[in-house]
């Protein structure tokens, strides 16, 4: 194992006594003394920053860009006008997850957002599809650091420090300008549920960023701990547990960002369009244990009439819902709330039932 690297803010996070651990490849904070409960509720009732400058960042530059994005994402990048953004996915020729993404449409580049872990994976599945196409890669992953804003008053916090109308920002579209003196791109997107925004600047600027909207009065710091929390109640789904190379969008419930129709061949397109006509055998369900005090943890067994058909895929007990939650795939026929199912939790069978997704309503703007 490589030693992990760090974000620009690692001596921050040290600093405020933040507990550190591997992430993705990084030294990343889970939390801080406040703790996971406090943290993931003050972006559910006020604002709370998260370090995610772990994410890594791809700019495609040069006059076949936007064709080219059209055929390494399954979304539609031509829907994007300059100022967009989408949620996306880079798929394989079998149509499963290489990764999740955020495909940001600039007047003369366009910009994937990718998750740490799979960044150089990500980046040689893309790099292999590059043939004849007039673009130029660059991985600017190292340069670009990333914080996200996210709860209620995110908006609040953030338009005193700024000459940008983010009030006037609409969800999924971004602007450029200064916050705090620093040159960002100020994104209406997230991973909490909340309203909010993700502000990508260069990395030695972060400090300058993060002391402008961390601290009393302001915005509480946030770990990764709480951005599990506040994803899953979301009901988004997290690359390595609930999305990986044997899922497909369809199958995940996000057949939405799968255009077939858009008009680009892109990798994948044949394999999804067969599962459509087919139709999918699984289907990822959220769920929450029936019995009380026990956590119902990512690789434990998941069994219908006394079989297995999977493991839990992301499990936690969540400080808004307040029980044991998770997700899962179930066969089609019983991936519908109401359907009761048992997991396997340290040798004891334990009653789950599907519930609805989101388990939190989303608060995100229109």
């Amino acid at each position: 194992m490589e030693t992990p690297k760090r974000t620009p803010l690692y001596k921050i996070h040290v600093s405020l006594g933040a507990k550190m651990v591997p992430f993705g490849g990084y030294e990343m904070p889970v939390s801080y003394p406040s703790g996971i409960a406090a943290e993931h509720r003050a972006v559910r009732d006020r604002v709370g920053v998260f370090d995610v400058s772990h994410m890594g960042e791809f700019e495609v530059s040069g006059p076949d860009r936007n064709a080219f994005v059209q055929r390494v994402t399954c979304n539609d990048v031509g829907a994007l006008k300059p100022g967009q953004a989408q949620y996306s996915a880079i798929l394989t020729d079998q149509g499963t997850f290489v990764d999740d993404c955020l495909v940001y449409r600039f007047e003369d580049r366009v910009m994937l957002v990718v998750n740490a872990a799979n960044i150089s994976q990500d980046w040689e599945h893309i790099v292999a599809q590059k043939r004849g196409a007039n673009v130029r890669l660059r991985d600017i992953s190292d340069e670009t650091g990333l914080l996200a804003v996210q709860g209620p008053a995110a908006e609040t916090l953030l338009a005193p420090l700024t000459p940008v109308g983010v009030a006037m920002i609409p969800y999924y579209h971004f602007a450029q300008g200064k916050v705090a003196g620093v040159q960002c791109f100020i994104s209406r997107t997230g991973y909490t549920g909340e309203d909010g925004f993700e502000l990508y600047a260069r990395a030695a600027d972060m400090e300058t960023l993060w002391h402008a909207l961390v601290g009393a009065g302001r915005a509480e710091p946030c770990g990764l701990g709480a951005r599990d929390t506040l994803r899953l109640e979301a009901g988004y789904p997290l690359y390595g547990s609930d999305i990986d190379a044997g899922v497909t969008p369809y199958e995940a419930g996000l057949g939405w960002i799968v255009k077939l129709d858009k008009g680009a061949d892109f990798t994948g397109l044949a394999a999804l369009k067969r599962q459509k006509l087919e139709g999918v055998k699984r289907r990822l369900v959220g769920f929450k244990l029936l019995e009380p005090r026990l956590v119902a943890r990512h690789g434990y067994g998941v069994y219908l009439d006394g079989a297995q058909v999977d493991v839990v895929r992301s499990g936690t007990v969540t400080p808004t819902v307040n029980c044991a939650i998770g997700m899962t795939y179930l066969p089609l026929a019983q991936a519908k709330p109401g359907t009761g199912f048992t997991i396997d939790i340290r040798g004891k069978r334990v009653a789950a039932e599907v519930v609805a997704l989101p388990f939190v309503a989303r608060k995100t703007k229109k």
